[in-house]
């Protein structure tokens, strides 16, 4: 059976193994660094190959620009159906009040948001259940679609403050992209820290200078607010304050989760690292090359090696190894334990003879 053949080495007997052994590394290495590049391979087998490859290039560019033009058509109609709904029935919310339209959009962000001041409160039933259907359908809105926005703002402020960290030294595109992709967390919680550092200094500043509040009680206004904790015994109740606040709470609150979420996301990289460096400081023993010796021949290949340190980091498990050796199976279809060029084209005769 193919399953009971090396996955790598691509063994079919002991000799072929033995000859394995003195097999130049070199080669080894290469074949593995150049297959992932395979999919940019020309097909000419068919001409239509490439015109779909050309075409799911294109789609693959034009499909970021429309889901972000989604997400801002998505908000924006919430955002002017809440203000709609919330401005007809004004009079049956009660509260300070300024403007009836820019309380109605206020009193939409307080509400998608879960702040609640309570400044504004529904003073009906039929208030009362708009105020349900818009405090769910809000917070699906904040997961689901603004924290992916918020997502992309913070990849680009990451990749800022990297090259300010790195201004000094001359590293390319390339390397750049390189460093942020394998410290992506650590850029993530220190972009998101800064951003809510920016977001408490301007909330309490404007709150100490227009709502004239002294600075312990704009800074607890702050606080309660971007934590969605809104006691309501402090709150935004001048026009001015109102429209700073409809932009401020949206964002804020927003940075406030992504920030706990990248605090944890840290701290289990930093466990998963820590993982990594005991697996591989470690001595590898009798009872390791058991466990690693997936086709039970008494011998550990390079690939059976690497799979079992690979589990050992928790990195892949018997489940993704077990998917992998059935697309291998099914594409051997000689039975021969190992894949070549004719395998591939035989595989795909047949599947399109089957289909």
């Amino acid at each position: 059976m193919a399953s009971n053949q090396p996955l790598v080495s691509g063994s079919a007997t002991p000799k072929t193994q033995t000859s394995n052994v003195d097999r130049p590394k070199k080669r080894r290495v290469r074949r593995v660094r150049s297959a992932p590049l395979a999919h940019f391979a020309p097909t000419d087998a068919n001409g239509d190959d490439d015109a779909l490859l050309r075409s799911e290039s294109i789609f693959g560019r034009l499909n970021p620009i429309l889901k972000k033009v989604a997400l801002s058509l998505t908000v924006i109609v919430y955002m002017g159906l809440g203000t709609i709904c919330f401005y007809t029935i004004r009079n049956q919310i009660k509260g300070k009040k300024t403007n009836a339209i820019l309380d109605a959009l206020y009193f939409c962000v307080v509400t998608m948001t879960t702040v609640g001041y309570g400044d504004l409160v529904p003073n009906s039933n039929l208030a009362k259940l708009l105020a349900c259907a818009f405090v769910f359908t809000g917070m699906a809105l904040i997961g689901l679609i603004l924290a992916k926005a918020a997502d992309y703002l913070v990849e680009k402020q990451e990749k800022l403050l990297f090259r300010a960290l790195h201004m000094y030294k001359k590293d390319g595109e390339i390397e750049v992209l390189k460093e942020v992709e394998h410290n992506r967390v650590k850029y993530k919680f220190y972009t998101t820290s800064i951003l809510l550092v920016v977001f408490v200094v301007t909330g309490t500043i404007f709150l100490y200078k227009v709502e004239k509040l002294d600075l312990v009680d704009a800074f607890y206004c702050v606080c309660s607010t971007i934590t969605t904790l809104g006691y309501g015994d402090i709150s935004f109740s001048s026009k001015g304050g109102r429209v700073f606040a409809v932009f401020w709470i949206l964002t804020g609150t927003i940075c406030v989760a992504k920030f706990f979420l990248y605090v944890a996301e840290v701290n289990t990289e930093n466990r998963q690292r820590a993982l990594v460096k005991w697996v591989l400081s470690r001595r590898t023993t009798s009872l390791d090359l058991e466990a690693a010796d997936l086709d039970n021949d008494g011998v550990v290949g390079a690939a059976e090696f690497v799979l079992f340190k690979l589990k050992e980091m928790g990195k892949i498990c018997h489940q993704d190894i077990s998917v992998i050796m059935e697309e291998f199976e099914e594409l051997d279809l000689d039975q021969s334990g190992t894949l070549t060029v004719s395998n591939i084209a035989l595989a795909q005769s047949v599947e399109t003879r089957s289909s």
